[in-house]
């Protein structure tokens, strides 16, 4: 009864608390511009069972995707274990699911525990690759400090918890081989089957109790410490993965959305029908996360920092100090601070989070030179394996720079005369119409 009651007691704070953070989460995202979906449901729907649930990405780094995919569905398959463990915590029972599905229930245990042996497997490969092999795109600028102990936190806490699964199910194994009471034959769970004959076999019942216990919750808090700790994490992309890939943007690569007043402008200056309906815009481009569409905030808490845009991104490759992966966790890091000056009342008016101005903005985290470096190829776009788009809030920002600032680089700034003066690119009228062909 006392474990039930301390069990009941840790859940409810637990729960209570990381509800708060994913919905303070949410109502970040919406501090985002509306902006219209493309395509059908059915279309949305497509794009998350391919990219989200089947990985379609990952696997064209074969290495990566496939170890990954070992953690990926160790993750899903160990909610049933997860599930009993709530049940058995609350109800004080054993192994409750066991008394209703029968066979499948060891069956269900040895598939979890093969894959959360691949899964351990895969965690020590991916600590190596990061902090031995040291892969490039793990050594960048934006890593250094907490993305890259962020990300060696959560790879040992999946160690941790794989020893958990064992430990408990190996010290059950023996116990129900040596008839204790309430630890009910279950079938043979080949594994940890192993691990408790070889190891724990000659220790007492008591003992055996004992590490049962241990395991059953450290796996319990390990997985608790997941719930608190992933709204701080990049692997915050387990759950929103999903939503993203699904809102993710239809258009074809290489789209680039008009800003509606300057195209009704443009319509009228070569004779075409103007629209009645346009709105003007009191800014053009972004300057900071609330002129971003509410999608490209969810890009951001999405970004798995895996580091594939940069990696191919061509001004990166040259030197240069764009990295699209840093322009994501930027707009995260600056849309978790407005977050926060928000939720503490701080430089809001007449209680509107979207007149939030603290004299900051997004130029003070992304810079100018990393703005007009890039090359708008969509190599980023087309490498993200949850189709996060980097280019839609750098153009954004530069939209912003040379549309407000009458900013830009010096080499562009002909090209914009021309454009006013001539409409087209070139300096002379004659030649209006060759920029096009």
């Amino acid at each position: 009864m006392i474990q039930q009651i301390c069990f009941s007691i840790i859940c409810i704070l637990v729960f209570n608390k990381a509800i708060r953070k994913f919905y303070q989460i949410y109502t970040n995202i919406q501090l985002g511009k509306d902006e219209p979906l493309e395509g059908t449901s059915s279309s949305r729907t497509r794009n998350m069972i391919l990219f989200a649930l089947g990985q379609k990405k990952m696997f064209i780094r074969p290495i990566a995707g496939i170890f990954h995919f070992f953690i990926y569905v160790a993750f899903l398959l160990t909610q049933v274990e997860l599930i009993e463990i709530f049940i058995d915590g609350f109800s004080g029972h054993h192994r409750t699911i066991s008394n209703h599905i029968g066979i499948l229930y060891p069956i269900a245990i040895n598939a979890i525990e093969m894959l959360s042996f691949l899964a351990l497997v895969a965690t020590f490969i991916f600590l190596y690759r990061r902090n031995i092999l040291k892969l490039i795109r793990f050594q960048k600028p934006e890593l250094k400090g907490w993305p890259s102990l962020d990300a060696n936190l959560i790879l040992m806490g999946e160690i941790v918890l794989v020893i958990s699964i064992f430990l408990m199910n190996g010290a059950d194994q023996v116990l129900q081989s040596l008839g204790t009471d309430h630890y009910p034959t279950t079938g043979t769970f080949y594994l940890s089957s192993y691990f408790g004959q070889h190891i724990l076999s000659p220790l007492s019942s008591d003992w055996l109790i004992i590490l049962e216990r241990m395991g059953w919750w450290l796996h319990i808090f390990i997985v608790f410490g997941f719930m608190l700790y992933l709204p701080y994490s990049k692997h915050l992309h387990i759950f929103l993965a999903f939503p993203n890939s699904y809102y993710s943007r239809l258009n074809p690569r290489g789209v680039m959305s008009n800003m509606p007043s300057i195209e009704n402008e443009v319509r009228g200056m070569i004779g075409l029908e103007q629209k009645t309906d346009v709105a003007e815009e009191e800014i053009f481009g972004a300057k900071d996360i609330q002129q971003l569409g509410w999608r490209t905030l969810l890009e951001a808490y999405t970004c798995t920092e895996c580091g594939r845009c940069t990696d191919v991104c061509p001004a990166n490759l040259t030197g240069k100090k764009l990295s699209p992966r840093k322009v994501m966790m930027d707009i995260r890091d600056r849309t978790e601070e407005v977050g926060h000056l928000i939720m503490a009342g701080q430089h809001i008016t007449n209680g509107d989070p979207k007149s939030f101005d603290d004299g900051k903005s997004l130029f003070d985290l992304i810079t100018k030179e990393e703005i007009y470096a890039c090359t708008s190829c969509n190599a980023c776009v087309e490498a993200c394996p949850v189709l996060i788009n980097p280019l839609n809030p750098i153009l954004q920002l530069r939209r912003y720079d040379i549309l407000m600032n009458s900013g830009g680089p010096a080499e562009w700034l002909p090209m914009f005369n021309s454009l006013e003066n001539n409409q087209s690119v070139w300096q002379v009228p004659e030649a209006r119409d060759a920029w096009a062909k």
